[in-house]
């Protein structure tokens, strides 16, 4: 019989991931260098992150130029150290490059990967009544607010017809939100995978709705423009970015083998990342940044702004750089199927 979590069990290294860019904690640590070379690139991460996927695909070899990481717990924090130029590459989810645009920090979106939105969902417990979003109306939902998932909370609930001042948002952190989710101090928690992978695997819940055609489903890669000013710098980035998009080919191609790399990196279960890689991770494509894809980031500020999230009205064309597009297919394009292996 497979054992069942406990919510104890939960919180020590599902703590550890604010990759979809919740967290307000701006620690960071510096975790080595690879390659060789007079030039440095500052990279930063997250757990589990690029440099795991990039080691794991064995796209860190032969680098003529040094990678220096340091490591975050979540992309605010990331992107503040973008702007002050102490990173000048990292990678986070669709919502953090928005927030920091509001304060108008010094970033460039230079690279973008398209990816289904199935693992952004709200959850309910196994045992809820509820059985739409709809039903949503006067109940209480945890979320992280500013995170990738307070937007795919938003968007969820003008799809059932309602408003977020129709249901009682708890702003929680999710090592908060879930220990009030398991006790059944809120009606439903708003989150990302690997958050969403766990709860399901543990049964302790199920998905009332995903982003999945709500959100945009988009993550990317932000520079910081006096990084990119240097040609010895950009030239750096162009081909860290080409690893990375040939990363993200080798973890559709070995699902288990990245989630057996991700599980050790992170602390999480192998089941719990194999579930999350085939729901969410494994479907991304590389894409350009091109105007769709302004205009989807536009709609998220907006919608932050208009909540007075944002202080302040956010132009996202100023906040991205194309010259790395390539022959990339366009934002919209479809994300990949998971095939399941015979």
């Amino acid at each position: 019989m497979r054992r069942r979590l406990a919510p104890a069990a939960l919180l020590l290294p599902l703590a550890m991931l604010l990759a979809a860019c919740g967290g307000n904690s701006a620690a960071d640590t510096s975790t080595g260098t690879d390659g060789k070379g007079s030039l440095t690139l500052n990279a930063g991460d997250q757990k589990g992150g690029s440099e795991a996927v990039l080691r794991a695909a064995g796209e860190l070899k032969n680098l003529d130029y040094k990678i220096k990481w340091s490591t975050f717990t979540s992309g605010p924090p990331l992107l503040e150290a973008v702007n002050a130029k102490a990173v000048d590459i990292g990678g986070v989810g669709n919502t953090p490059p928005v927030f920091a645009a509001g304060a108008n920090s010094k970033i460039s979106v230079v690279a973008a990967w398209h990816g289904t939105s199935k693992g952004e969902a709200i959850l309910v417990p196994k045992n809820s009544s509820l059985q739409k979003p709809e039903e949503l109306k006067g109940k209480s939902i945890a979320v992280a607010q500013g995170s990738s998932a307070h937007y795919q909370l938003i968007a969820s609930l003008k799809e059932a017809g309602l408003t977020p001042s129709d249901v009682k948002v708890k702003y929680l952190q999710p090592a908060d939100a879930l220990a009030a989710f398991t006790s059944g101090k809120v009606d439903a928690w708003a989150v990302w995978d690997p958050y969403t992978s766990q709860v399901l695997q543990s049964k302790q819940g199920r998905i009332l709705a995903d982003g999945d055609g709500v959100v945009n489903g988009l993550s990317f890669q932000v520079a910081a423009p006096s990084a990119l000013q240097d040609k010895k710098k950009a030239a750096a980035v162009k081909d860290y970015l080409e690893r990375l998009r040939r990363a993200q080919d080798w973890v559709y191609d070995h699902p288990e083998a990245w989630a057996k790399v991700w599980a050790k990196d992170t602390g999480l279960p192998y089941e719990v990342a194999l579930a999350s890689v085939k729901r969410t991770n494994a479907s991304r494509i590389a894409v350009a940044v091109d105007k769709p894809l302004i205009a989807s980031e536009q709609a998220i500020a907006d919608t932050f702004t208009g909540l007075k999230l944002i202080p302040r009205k956010v132009d996202f064309a100023d906040f991205v750089d194309n010259r790395f597009n390539g022959s990339l297919p366009a934002s919209t394009t479809a994300p990949r199927v998971f095939k399941e292996s015979s």
